[in-house]
């Protein structure tokens, strides 16, 4: 059995609403509550209050720092995009597809919404994949 990186347990995941925020943040780089806020009322309604208490309990796990030395509060991602997105492809590869990248692709390639051109950038990802193993 394999033994589970320690910093691997504790990673904290974020909920559905705090991922919309982490998306507002990664596109729009460091931002306050009133401009995050904005942005996802583009998608839903969401008012300032519960904006901010959701930013707030991001800091209070370590998802978000707030920067206070302004009278504005500018809150800033703590992970890189890419780490975040990466453990939680991994997690949700792990639960649903039992680690199987394969399985995950052939359900993509077989998906109503996979349109030519998203087959042609796969074909193009395996080949590329292909070529470097060789």
């Amino acid at each position: 059995m394999e033994a589970m990186n320690p910093e691997e347990n504790k990673k904290i995941e974020p909920t559905k609403s705090e991922l919309e925020i982490l998306q507002v943040l990664w596109q729009h780089g460091p931002s306050p509550v009133r401009f995050v806020m904005g942005e996802l009322n583009k998608i839903r309604e969401l008012n300032y209050t519960a904006t901010l208490k959701l930013m707030q309990l991001m800091v209070d796990k370590g998802i978000l720092k707030r920067d206070e030395s302004r009278m504005q509060h500018i809150y800033h991602v703590v992970e890189d995009e890419q780490k975040t997105k990466e453990h939680l492809l991994d997690k949700f590869l792990d639960t649903l597809y039992q680690g199987s990248a394969g399985s995950l692709m052939m359900q993509l390639a077989g998906n109503k919404k996979t349109t030519k051109e998203d087959l042609e950038k796969m074909k193009a990802l395996l080949n590329k994949l292909e070529n470097e193993q060789q």
